[in-house]
């Protein structure tokens, strides 16, 4: 028997790897000499750039680097050859910050513009960037900043990073930018699908989560728009409309318009760098699964994206999960056969996430749903 595993990290228990490998063992229990071919997974979040990595045979380097608030710490990548792998979030993600720390105002991307430098100073003209979690609305100003673009106000002088400093915006210049920028193919791990500004844009929809209040929405959804128009003025082809460009508080804009970024679905992304496709041919079986199953799992996340892959070459797809949701149902119209939670009984949460429970509890319902398979295969 030949089975294609590509299951999502379980969250604060199992990585993407370890779910795959607890599965297997649970499988060789039923089918001792079945084939498993254990692909990392993820859709663009967090354990993107370790999926990747391990799809790619990346290695971490370590950096020092600033985050959202400019302190200096360090910020680790993944390098595989001549590609590098980044989260934005190592550098400027939502959760290094204390809620009372969060406002949008003061939070940059400037250091996610010097871990890429340092990948392009190391070679790498191959960018995978995955910008989900977070805390800035700067507009992918201090990133571009720290790659050597020039944000001016009217008198000439660098506006403040900050979403605050767009206020000042009067130019933009690409004279000094880092040597090998432009030779870079950047790919933007991106599921959000809003506009740069408006009511659907990063400001009004994001921006409350990072810790704005009314003011500073409607202040930074103005500024951004300025930005865009100069943005244009500069590059004529810059489209702040562009599905895509509001996510991460308009990075998505900055990674297309400047640095001729392609926004990709983020499971797409993955499953193209992994080829899940190829292995999934020759499955007889294909199985998936994340930490928790519910009707937002069937909305583009990673387990419904190994589904379609399933069905357009018509191999079963089955789903395990720490936990499912009642309407988890959703999951089966988007391609998944049938879904099966792990816990095997009433325990706390702490007893759940903890990784060796969590690795048991995989392993032995694979192996029962396979004994299953089994009994059934005659």
């Amino acid at each position: 028997m030949n089975i294609a595993i590509a299951i999502d990290s379980f969250k604060g228990s199992l990585s993407s790897p370890e779910a795959g490998n607890a599965t297997a063992d649970g499988i060789r229990k039923v089918f001792p000499n079945a084939v498993c071919h254990i692909s990392p997974l993820a859709d663009g979040g967090e354990g993107t750039a370790e999926a990747l990595a391990a799809a790619l045979g990346g290695t971490l380097r370590t950096v020092r680097a600033h985050d959202a608030l400019m302190r200096e710490t360090d910020c680790t990548y993944f390098v595989a050859g001549n590609t590098a792998i980044i989260e934005m979030a190592a550098a400027a993600g939502l959760p290094q910050l204390a809620k009372e720390e969060r406002n949008p105002l003061n939070t940059t991307t400037y250091g996610v513009g010097e871990i890429i430098a340092d990948a392009v100073s190391l070679g790498c003209r191959d960018l995978i960037i995955g910008i989900g979690g977070s805390a800035t609305n700067d507009g992918g100003t201090g990133m571009l900043s720290a790659l050597g673009f020039g944000f001016l106000d009217k008198d000439g002088k660098k506006i403040p990073l900050g979403a605050r400093g767009l206020a000042n915006l009067s130019g933009i210049e690409d004279s000094d930018i880092i040597n090998g920028l432009r030779e870079c193919r950047v790919r933007v791990a991106c599921d959000v699908k809003n506009p740069l500004c408006g009511e659907l844009g990063c400001s009004a929809v994001f921006g409350p989560q990072k810790g704005a209040d009314e003011e500073m929405i409607r202040n930074m959804d103005g500024w951004l728009c300025r930005f865009a128009e100069l943005t244009k003025e500069k590059y004529p082809q810059a489209n702040k409309d562009y599905p895509g460009c509001g996510a991460a508080g308009g990075m998505g804009f900055a990674l297309r318009e400047f640095l001729g970024g392609e926004l990709i679905s983020g499971i797409t992304l993955v499953l193209d760098a992994v080829g899940l496709e190829e292995h999934i041919k020759q499955a007889d079986i294909v199985v998936t699964g994340e930490g928790r199953l519910d009707s937002q799992s069937a909305m583009g996340k990673a387990p419904t994206g190994v589904a379609a892959l399933a069905k357009k070459h018509g191999k079963p797809c089955i789903a395990f999960a720490g936990a499912v949701t009642r309407d988890a149902s959703a999951c089966n119209s988007a391609g998944i056969d049938a879904f099966f939670p792990i816990r095997r009984s009433i325990c706390t949460l702490e007893e759940a996430m903890d990784t060796k429970n969590a690795r048991r509890d995989l392993t032995d319902t694979a192996e029962q749903v396979f004994r299953l398979i089994k009994a059934f295969k005659g």
